[in-house]
């Protein structure tokens, strides 16, 4: 019986040979919902779903409401005990992965691919951004610097002043580019100067560990 730990990295690879240039995010909230997994190709974003063998349908019809918010594509990806029902259990634009243990590895195959999901809202997909990544799509189309602006007030900016197709192209090529130290220090960097140290005896700060999410 497959787990999901069993599957993941041969998905990985599995996906990489399907599309070409990937890359996968893991375990990022999405709503009330916890993604397993994101995909991000041009000008696009697909979303993951793993029901190992042993996994239940629980939790999947929320969870599909809330992948639908965010990502253009979404599939699950099944254990061979799932694979005669699952169709009764996403809707049809959903792709649909079934995975079997073959010589003890995992081999996968598409039983279903998916189709645009209509109901994705870019504005979900910039909340996967960090201030800084925000504005490098500022800088690309040359709009004003916004710097007194919140995250969710320049992301409601960004859709007043952009085309849905230049927010989706600018989306996947930073989280292609993401580089979790670099984008780190601008964060520390850019909340220094909202908020400056005032003079006087130093506070103890608590440090936070940082867990890398990107495969």
């Amino acid at each position: 019986m497959l787990k999901d730990k069993d599957i993941r990295e041969g998905l990985f690879d599995y996906l990489e040979i399907e599309y070409g240039k990937i890359r996968i995010y893991e375990e990022k909230m999405i709503g009330k919902s916890r993604a397993d997994a994101y995909m991000v190709i041009d000008n696009a974003l697909v979303g993951i779903e793993i029901k190992s063998d042993a996994d239940t349908y629980t939790r999947l019809e929320g969870q599909i409401k809330d992948y639908d918010k965010y990502f253009e594509y979404n599939m699950v990806v099944v254990g061979s005990s799932h694979a005669m029902h699952i169709e009764e259990h996403v809707p049809e634009h959903w792709g649909i992965i079934t995975v079997d243990e073959v010589e003890g590895q995992p081999d996968f195959y598409f039983l279903r691919r998916p189709v645009l999901n209509e109901k994705a809202d870019v504005s979900k997909k910039l909340e996967l951004l960090w201030r800084p990544e925000l504005s490098i799509i500022v800088e690309k189309y040359q709009l004003p610097a916004y710097k007194s602006l919140s995250k969710p007030a320049l992301r409601k900016k960004l859709m007043e002043k952009l085309e849905v197709s230049q927010l989706n192209e600018s989306i996947s090529e930073i989280l292609f580019e993401r580089d979790y130290e670099k984008m780190l220090s601008e964060i520390n960097e850019y909340r220094k100067a909202k908020n400056p140290r005032r003079r006087g005896p130093k506070k103890a700060t608590s440090v936070k560990r940082v867990r890398r999410l990107s495969k």
